[in-house]
């Protein structure tokens, strides 16, 4: 289990992380949400001793990870796919790791071939292609089988395959009962993967619940009419307090249901070709709870 407890970094007068209190548990898939900026990265670095707190502490199944000797065994992580020697082999490089903590040399050939590696371990790393890093990055993190797993867009430059093979890793490790850790920004892959969600902004807490959760309070449903008489519906449907976006013959209608948007236009004798309900996502209750927290939005002109 991760625990942060009041965690804090100030550089100089700017606070990159605010007060940061959760858990993250064993046997669960947990995303690690926000916008650029946010200080997800800070966090993660400060979870693993590379950057000093300003205040607030973590610890990773009850210790700091900084009094572990042989961190690998209890922590694995990935927070920078090339941040790696481009000059050696993916096997030097992970048996100088298993070395250096104590680790069966035997791991290496498991998770090369875990990551599907085996056929390019002999291949200096400068050669590998961005996917290639990333799969190596993750043999890294697996290497010392450890309870706590911190991943930092781990899904950058992995093919479709790719991503279906880490989506089914991650559900696998979790379900060993190890603690999951994974930073994103796709929301497509977290809906897909997470189980529970920790969302921050400029540094504070946002939420820390799960996906289905996050999801439905986030967003409202939406649904869409097809209509050849889109002025005459959008009339009755606005008469009772739903708000109607009008693009030609289609209209796109939040504060009704599918239902009630077909009883008032069959009350009301408007025909309808399409009638769809759209659920909640999390794409959309991520940008709608972190609007106020984004730093750069594209075409304004300005940062915020």
């Amino acid at each position: 289990m991760i625990e942060v407890n009041g965690l804090t970094k100030r550089y100089g007068g700017t606070t990159a992380v605010d007060g940061l209190t959760f858990a993250v548990r064993p046997g669960l898939v947990t995303g690690f949400l926000g916008p650029n900026g946010a200080g997800k990265s800070t966090t993660l670095r400060m979870i693993l001793g590379l950057n000093e707190p300003t205040s607030g502490s973590v610890t990773l199944n009850g210790r700091s990870f900084c009094d572990r000797p042989r961190g690998m065994r209890h922590v694995g992580a990935l927070l920078d796919a090339g941040d790696v020697h481009g000059g050696r082999s993916a096997r030097a490089h992970l048996t100088a790791l298993a070395v250096s903590n104590r680790i069966p040399r035997s791991r290496v050939d498991e998770v090369l071939r875990e990551v599907g590696l085996t056929a390019a371990a002999g291949r200096r790393i400068g050669g590998y292609s961005l996917g290639m890093r990333q799969r190596l990055g993750i043999a890294t993190a697996l290497l010392g089988d450890p309870p706590v797993l911190l991943f930092d867009e781990p899904l950058n430059g992995l093919d479709p395959e790719g991503v279906r093979w880490l989506r089914g890793l991650f559900r696998r490790l979790a379900a060993d009962g190890r603690t999951v850790f994974v930073s994103s920004h796709l929301m497509s892959e977290m809906a897909a993967t997470a189980d529970h969600l920790i969302v921050i902004g400029r540094g504070r807490m946002i939420a820390d619940e799960t996906v289905a959760e996050y999801a439905s309070r986030g967003t409202r449903l939406t649904v869409t009419v097809g209509t050849p008489d889109p002025s005459a519906l959008t009339a009755v449907l606005s008469a009772e307090g739903a708000t109607v976006q009008a693009d030609g013959t289609r209209l796109t209608v939040t504060g009704l249901t599918a239902a009630q948007v077909g009883e008032l236009a069959f009350h009301h004798r408007v025909p309808l070709h399409e009638l769809v309900a759209r659920n909640a996502t999390l794409e959309d209750a991520f940008m709608q709870l972190t609007a106020d927290s984004v730093e750069y939005l594209a075409g304004a002109g300005e940062s915020r």
